[in-house]
């Protein structure tokens, strides 16, 4: 709350740049269902997303950024 009223000066703020959906699903090697089951995403929303009807926000375009840098580790710590 104090960070939102502007009293802390020390917060770390990540910026996530929009990405292309379809190429991260791609550079994993996943077909749609298989990537929206791993990731806990609906297929129509990654459909959705993939033709640019609907942008991932907040925690999804977290998640989606980390699996594009790192598709194994995310994979490894939803298996465990």
């Amino acid at each position: 709350m104090d960070y939102s009223e502007g009293k802390v000066k020390n917060a770390i703020v990540h910026e996530f740049s929009p990405l292309d959906v379809k190429q991260v699903r791609a550079q994993v090697g996943m077909s749609q269902s298989e990537f929206a089951s791993a990731f806990g995403i609906s297929v129509s929303t990654l459909r959705h997303w993939e033709r640019g009807d609907r942008k991932p926000q907040g925690p999804a375009l977290v998640l989606l950024n980390v699996v594009a840098k790192e598709p194994e580790t995310v994979l490894r710590a939803l298996a465990s």
